[in-house]
């Protein structure tokens, strides 16, 4: 689980889940390159970049872009060993014939077209020196269909079948791909649009960038394909 001489690239990083699982792998050791929408973002979660820090601003839907993000990190460490996916979004409420294109256009982009512009980069950048590690976040409610949630369900049950297919195709490569599916996160977004649930049953997102750590560590090196339920109390 020591990271050191390592870097980790994380897109969303701004994002709660992004905090902790950057706080996660500076513990052990991990340079980082924390990827989100503006670097004033970024320095509002983290504060100002250090030595083992830095912050690039990237459109995860423009692919010039992602290509930009991946040389600044080259230039800065030299080399990228592992890739956490966790740009995403949530939206229900419709009917799957109620549901406004828009909409799905939104959560298939910001939860798959953001991994698939991450792959296409970084992907050949791992083959060419020797391999790495990409998790993935999934959801646990991807695994069948919900009612108002058919969008959802299909972007992230998206997520853990390009999981599965990158894994089978990048196994014999020594590239580790494997993704987590956590219930509800416990944040103070979710909090506040539930007001009425008991959030010591959701994931506090330490305990989830726990298993993403594990995941993307050596520890983990015979494990390909998996979706792994992060559940909490739930």
């Amino acid at each position: 689980m020591n990271f050191e001489n390592k870097t980790v690239l994380v897109t969303g990083a701004a994002g709660n889940l992004g905090q902790a699982v950057a706080a996660a792998f500076a513990a052990q050791g991990a340079r980082l390159v924390l990827l989100g929408r503006s670097v004033d973002s970024l320095q509002a979660a983290f504060g100002e970049a250090g030595d083992q820090r830095l912050y690039v601003a990237a459109d995860l839907l423009d692919g010039p872009q992602v290509a930009a993000a991946l040389k600044a990190a080259v230039q800065r460490f030299g080399r990228i060993d592992v890739l956490c996916n966790l740009a995403g979004g949530f939206r229900m409420g419709d009917a799957v014939h109620e549901t406004a294109d828009s909409t799905w256009d939104f959560l298939m982009d910001i939860n798959a077209r953001t991994l698939l512009n991450m792959a296409k980069t970084v992907v050949p950048h791992l083959l060419a020196h020797g391999g790495g590690k990409i998790v993935n976040v999934g959801a646990f409610g991807a695994q069948r269909g919900a009612a108002k949630m058919g969008a959802y369900c299909a972007a992230k049950s998206s997520v853990i079948r390009l999981t599965e297919a990158m894994a089978a195709e990048l196994r014999e490569k020594n590239i580790n791909v494997n993704c987590v599916l956590p219930t509800v996160i416990d944040t103070p977004e979710n909090r506040a649009a539930m007001p009425e649930a008991d959030p010591s049953r959701w994931v506090a997102p330490a305990d989830l960038a726990n298993v993403v750590v594990f995941l993307a560590s050596d520890a983990a090196k015979a494990v390909h394909g998996a979706a792994l339920p992060v559940t909490g109390l739930s």
